[in-house]
């Protein structure tokens, strides 16, 4: 598997200290999904806030694809298994195409639009960010507690693997 990173901080066990993608679910990216792949792991380990309820944390969370669903291999840090969760991508769908198409807009307005076109195009998909984010929190509730940010990070680990296909 490739995309592990550990965090070094002790801090609150409610938290994520090892996020890893299942490469052979996933399958690697050009040079810059992978590095958006990095940060955002980066991102999460730095500051996160992730809670199975009646479990025990720090965890430790591997992504990947089983039959066209998302699945949450979830253990706690020390590598006792806590739970998989399976999500369907369907409700993604859409919000996924959308944004995938506002992040091609923004990559291509950097180039050649204004700055108030690029900023006006940002807030769009920063709202489609926000929006996939309380979507994956609906999901997951009453399976994982998470905080907005961290939702916001895990889509964009959700988002990278459409790169796949």
């Amino acid at each position: 598997m490739s995309g592990a990173a550990k965090s070094s901080e002790p801090k609150s066990p409610h938290r994520l200290t090892v996020v890893t993608l299942d490469e052979e679910s996933i399958g690697r990216g050009n040079p810059d999904q992978e590095h958006e792949r990095a940060i955002a792991i980066f991102d999460i380990l730095e500051d996160n806030s992730f809670t199975v309820p009646g479990r025990e944390g720090p965890y430790a969370l591997t992504l990947g694809l089983v039959e066209s669903k998302l699945a949450f291999v979830i253990k706690r840090e020390d590598g006792e298994a806590v739970m998989t969760h399976l999500l369907s991508l369907t409700p993604f769908r859409r919000v996924i195409r959308d944004y995938e198409m506002i992040c091609e807009s923004y990559y291509n307005a950097i180039r050649t639009a204004s700055p108030t076109q690029i900023e006006a195009i940002d807030m769009g998909r920063r709202g489609l960010h926000n929006e996939a984010s309380d979507l994956l929190r609906q999901r997951l509730e009453g399976k994982v507690d998470l905080d907005h940010d961290t939702a916001r990070r895990l889509f964009t680990l959700v988002f990278a693997l459409h790169w796949k296909a």
